[in-house]
């Protein structure tokens, strides 16, 4: 019988932003892909609630931009509603969910007049959770809530927010989480631990497998204008440029690692202030800021690395991990989330406390005793967007009993 989903997702793609939740918009490709005896005839649906503020903020970037947005794109063969709802930037969070469900409800109940949902997903546990919770309450349908990282540890240190999550938690028919340490955070929390299913990210193979690594800082100086000595340790840190992701203790430990260089794949507001320690670190010429780093060249740049180093504050099960090990690159990672699940063996890398002389330590023990890039990607080979996609199905039907 057809599946018919109807898929809440604040963080998604949208012409404006297109690198924006791409990890989402890859989860729901594959779905969108599957063999018709795989995926029995799901039907998908996507509402990406875009907020915009009052004016005079609405004229500010980013959401000036934002304001250009199309009422709907394109994800393949799936259509993106990309409807407004009203945000009070710094100090609404909280009332997000409320405000997002009021906004989309005509939408969604005209979009299910057309053709009926048989279940609401969302995508993060705040504010899509609550949201959906809204949403479903109001057409009487069953709905289910994805947990990632911060929309849990993040939220859950705020009561209103808290008090939101336990309540979606209670109702939800399922919940997914994307390790089995953060489903134990949550349970922690008060949140069911029987409705909990872990439901690992995927990987795109075919974009991310290793490069031979000399052929790969071969290519660097054309693709990214990233130029190394020879024999230079490269250590590449991918990810927003924000105090969460750790990037000062990174260059903090290029101190203890007199031959190497950090390279740094993503922009964000913490980039002056990075640049600033750097500058006064005198480390301006190891370290390097090449800005927003294209999907088509990041797996040359993470081929090409002698280690991936993430020392974030929190994570899930964060994707480029995934897609780092892939193309042969072993982690220096914090062990927070889903870390242990997925640095299991020493190819893989190491987990290092975050501190500079920890995040060293274990750099200094992989410059040693350097794992073949075909060792540290075999720990990506059970990550596929395909068998995420599958197991994704299987969940839908199950909790909406179709």
């Amino acid at each position: 019988m057809p599946l018919h989903i109807l898929s809440i997702s604040t963080l998604f793609p949208s012409p404006p932003r297109p690198a924006f939740g791409k990890f989402v918009a890859n989860q729901m490709r594959a779905v969108a892909e599957l063999p018709h005896h795989q995926n029995g005839e799901i039907n998908l649906t996507i509402i990406n609630p875009i907020g915009i503020p009052p004016w005079p903020l609405s004229i500010r970037s980013p959401y000036n931009s934002l304001k250009t947005c199309p009422k709907t794109s394109s994800l393949g063969p799936l259509t993106i509603h990309h409807p407004r709802f009203p945000l009070i930037p710094l100090i609404g969070g909280d009332s997000n969910p409320a405000r997002i469900a009021r906004a989309i409800l005509p939408l969604v109940r005209r979009l299910h007049a057309e053709n009926p949902f048989h279940l609401i997903d969302a995508q993060f546990f705040f504010p899509d959770g609550p949201a959906a919770m809204h949403i479903a309450r109001a057409l009487n349908l069953p709905f289910s809530i994805k947990a990632r990282g911060s929309d849990i540890h993040f939220w859950s240190g705020r009561p209103r927010a808290l008090a939101q999550i336990q309540a979606a938690a209670r109702a939800a028919a399922g919940i997914l989480s994307v390790s089995a340490a953060l489903r134990s955070d949550m349970a922690a929390l008060g949140l069911p631990a029987d409705k909990i299913t872990v439901h690992y990210t995927g990987l795109d193979h075919a974009k991310f497998q290793p490069t031979p690594r000399r052929d790969a800082r071969a290519k660097l100086s054309e693709l990214l204008n990233l130029t190394l000595p020879n024999d230079a340790p490269l250590l590449v840190c991918p990810g927003a440029l924000i105090a969460i992701k750790g990037q000062s203790l990174a260059i903090s430990a290029l101190t203890e690692l007199p031959t190497a260089h950090l390279a740094f794949a993503g922009t964000g507001p913490d980039e002056p202030t990075l640049r600033a320690q750097t500058a006064t670190l005198g480390l301006k010429n190891r370290v390097h800021f090449l800005g927003q780093v294209s999907h088509d060249h990041l797996p040359i740049l993470m081929s090409a690395a002698d280690a991936v180093v993430l020392p974030s504050e929190r994570e899930g099960l964060a994707n480029v991990w995934i897609e780092a090990l892939a193309c042969g690159a072993p982690l220096v990672i914090p062990n927070i989330g889903g870390a242990a699940e997925i640095v299991t063996t020493p190819a893989a890398g190491r987990l290092a406390e975050r501190t500079p002389a920890a995040i060293a330590a274990a750099i200094t023990e992989i410059l040693k005793n350097p794992p073949a890039q075909a060792q540290t990607s075999a720990n990506a080979a059970r990550f596929s967007w395909a068998n995420n996609a599958a197991q994704l199905v299987e969940y839908w039907r199950q909790i909406a009993s179709i």
